[in-house]
């Protein structure tokens, strides 16, 4: 069975959600502390994280970043009453799968929860190279020309979409679906920033503006 570990100090809050997620067929595990929640994710048996941010002994950022420091891939979904921009670009950049702000429907959670499960479950190639530029996903690493490059989760997930679609035109409602995993505010400029960082890094002439329509894998 698919076991959710429930990382959350608002026992109202955590019981509603185990309730949830019990009926819906998957096994849970309630933890309401920081510390205690990064030992138990790192034990193993875990195949999904619901992560809160403010919790006692480590906060939730804390948590997910030495989460990832040591190697777990586990899909982790940060659950939070912050909804600014900020707050969600940090959770995303320390490795978050998704961030689902509070309140929140069960209906919705429970979506994302069988997205990021899905995702996870998906095999995917060792390596995938393009020209110069070749992401080692198992091991998180990217080099151009065989030089390694280094890149922050956020990137490397934008950098895997444009290699796994060479040529095409990915708008940037699709980029935002598939790397952040959540609708942000129309008039947000993430993807453009992020673009612009991958250019930096992996080369100018590697990704093509497509006026109107989005961004080109060359």
């Amino acid at each position: 069975m698919t076991t959710v570990l429930i990382v959350e100090d608002e026992s109202r809050i955590a019981e509603f959600v185990s309730r949830g997620l019990a009926s819906a067929g998957y096994e849970t595990v309630l933890v309401d502390d920081g510390l205690e929640g990064l030992e138990r994710a790192l034990g193993g048996g875990i195949d999904l994280v619901l992560l809160d941010v403010g919790l006692p002994s480590m906060d939730g950022f804390e948590v997910l970043r030495q989460l990832r420091a040591q190697g777990s891939a586990v899909p982790v979904i940060m659950l939070t009453a912050r909804s600014s921009t900020r707050d969600t670009v940090e959770g995303l950049e320390a490795g978050a799968n998704d961030y689902v702000p509070k309140p929140f429907t069960f209906e919705e959670l429970l979506a994302r929860v069988r997205s990021r499960l899905r995702e996870s479950a998906t095999p995917v190639g060792i390596a995938i190279t393009s020209g110069d530029v070749v992401l080692d996903i198992l091991g998180r690493r990217a080099t151009v020309g065989g030089r390694e490059v280094e890149l922050s989760a956020r990137e490397f997930a934008l950098a895997e979409q444009f290699l796994r679609s060479p040529g095409h035109v990915l708008s940037r409602e699709q980029l935002l679906s598939r790397v952040w995993g959540m609708d942000f505010d129309p008039g947000s400029n993430v993807v453009d920033v992020y673009v612009r960082y991958l250019r930096g890094k992996l080369g100018v002439h590697h990704i093509i503006t497509v006026r109107g329509a989005g961004y080109r894998w060359e």
